[in-house]
């Protein structure tokens, strides 16, 4: 694989748009950025803040061994210094996500947006991690706010591919536990598993505070299942096939997508999450950006 191919994802006239963005915290957040984000501290401090459990990734040099020798546990200090906003990317790279009808697929999106988002926080001198799961986590990169660690998120977002079956609410609530300090959530899907426990998850983050965003992305062919003649459907991650033809089920499976995008409308609005419908027909960002818009405007 060419190294350099990661640079696909900020091509310049990307770069040129998101050079006026700015993603401000709507909600409280821990962080020091004057002008920014709304921060419950004054001043700036770089003592110890807390310690929080080791996670794969995170530097060893870090690790304060002598809670270890008391504990045999792993834990890891934070300081003030380091609680600037700090975003998490939480992509889901299940098989479902590998599905498109119109050149580029689910995953493949979510890859761009990704990108994007990291450019556009690590511009503006905040931390990002990122996060990538299927049944469950399979790669965690701690949040960082240096520019070199835009480097590493794009390497990853390359060499991302669809895997096998999802478990969004056990990273969901995984991540929320392990999470101490309030920051934002970020989390990429289809959001191919049950609504409940999706939800559930979605709302753990909000009982510790973080604010959340759930961008919810969809091939149109899912959207309004316009197929024209009798065809087999298999499922991608279980494999299992039904053979129809579209107009003996198109009317019923359009009401269902219908009520499951107005039921994550209504919950997250009911509980202050922002909820973003992505159509993959549209182009990645000129999405992003009237989201960006309509989100500056709220302030």
């Amino acid at each position: 694989m060419d190294k350099t191919d990661y640079r696909k994802f900020l091509r310049p006239e990307v770069i040129s748009k998101l050079s006026g963005m700015e993603l401000r915290a709507r909600l409280v957040v821990e962080g020091f950025i004057a002008g920014l984000h709304r921060s419950p501290y004054h001043g700036f401090s770089v003592e110890f803040a807390e310690h929080r459990p080791y996670m794969p990734g995170d530097p060893l040099k870090n690790i304060d061994w002598k809670v270890f020798s008391r504990t045999d546990r792993y834990f890891v200090k934070e300081f003030e210094e380091e609680t600037n906003l700090k975003a998490y990317l939480l992509i889901d790279t299940s098989g479902s996500m590998g599905y498109h009808s119109n050149g580029i697929n689910k995953l493949e999106y979510a890859s761009y947006l990704s990108a994007a988002l990291s450019y556009l926080m690590l511009k503006q001198r905040d931390s990002v991690g990122l996060v990538l799961f299927d049944q469950k986590i399979q790669k965690y990169l701690p949040p960082k706010s240096t520019l070199s660690h835009l480097h590493v998120i794009l390497t990853h977002l390359e060499q991302l591919q669809p895997s096998r079956s999802t478990n969004i609410s056990e990273t969901l609530h995984e991540m929320a536990e392990r999470i101490k300090r309030r920051g934002l959530i970020i989390l990429l899907s289809d959001l191919f598993d049950s609504p409940k426990s999706i939800l559930s998850g979605l709302k753990h983050f909000r009982h510790r505070k973080h604010e959340v965003i759930l961008f919810h992305i969809l091939d149109p062919k899912e959207r309004f299942f316009d197929f024209s003649q009798e065809a087999i459907f298999k499922d991608i991650e279980t494999e299992r096939e039904i053979s129809t033809s579209p107009y003996q089920i198109g009317d019923e499976y359009r009401k269902s997508v219908r009520n499951w995008i107005e039921r994550f409308t209504l919950e997250c609005r009911q509980s202050m999450i922002d909820y973003v419908l992505l159509d993959t027909k549209v182009n990645f960002d000129e999405a992003l950006f009237a989201y960006l818009s309509k989100r500056e405007r709220l302030f």
